[in-house]
């Protein structure tokens, strides 16, 4: 055991208590030098003492020995959770408000759906339009194509309009984060939102978009998919 590191951990419980040198001095029947000489590493206290302050402050001897507390995985996930969620609720209500205005600015839209015929994704989304706009959403992507588990540093989905071997870019959500995500769960957080894609649904090409996702492990290895997109009816129907 570290006694120094072990005395700077008592001070920190301490103070994050809000108790004074004396005031843990008295709960636990010592002189307020005792607790002095803890906190700067001169002593130590007994193990019975000890295994009482992890009861009191519900710390684990673990922690208290090695002297610093340690972040449980189920927390982990469970703020990793609560993130993935949070972005997707800010994503769905950015559509509705998108919507809500198009509606308002524009008059009422015709929608068809976009979807994919790569069997290794199922996507969602649609073409929203009518006689003075097109705009493309999609916000619903998912990887069907096997367990992959892999935890990636970064990775980018790019929807791009390709046209006579020329292919042109038009959104784009990216993952670049100190932590590691996996494909699956970086795709229930992305929306790709492209307002006045054209100026009537007419001119769009059946079948020119399409989905570019490169996936960069810790390794460097770039694992990339090309998803192309199709749309349920002309939009002349």
């Amino acid at each position: 055991m570290n006694q120094e590191k072990f005395g700077k951990f008592i001070k920190e419980i301490r103070k994050k208590n809000n108790l004074t040198q004396k005031q843990l001095a008295d709960k636990y029947n010592v002189t307020y030098q005792a607790v002095s000489k803890w906190e700067n590493g001169r002593n130590m206290p007994d193990t019975t003492l000890i295994k009482q302050m992890s009861n009191d402050f519900d710390i684990s001897l673990e922690e208290m020995f090695e002297g610093e507390l340690k972040e449980n995985k189920n927390s982990k996930q469970n703020k990793k959770n609560i993130i993935l969620i949070s972005l997707l609720i800010i994503c769905l209500i950015v559509i509705f408000i998108l919507s809500i205005n198009f509606q308002n600015n524009n008059g009422n839209f015709n929608f068809k759906t976009l979807s994919s015929n790569c069997d290794n994704f199922n996507i969602s989304g649609n073409i929203a339009y009518n006689d003075k706009k097109t705009s493309i959403y999609i916000s619903n992507i998912k990887y069907c194509g096997g367990n992959d588990t892999t935890e990636y540093k970064e990775i980018e989905c790019v929807l791009y309009e390709s046209n006579n071997d020329i292919e042109k870019k038009i959104s784009s959500c990216n993952y670049k984060e100190e932590k590691n995500i996996t494909l699956e769960n970086f795709l229930q957080t992305v929306t790709l939102t492209v307002d006045n894609y054209k100026k009537i649904c007419k001119e769009y090409s059946e079948n020119s978009l399409f989905l570019s996702i490169n996936a960069t492990d810790n390794n460097g290895k770039i694992t990339t998919y090309k998803i192309p997109l199709t749309l349920e009816q002309s939009c002349s129907n």
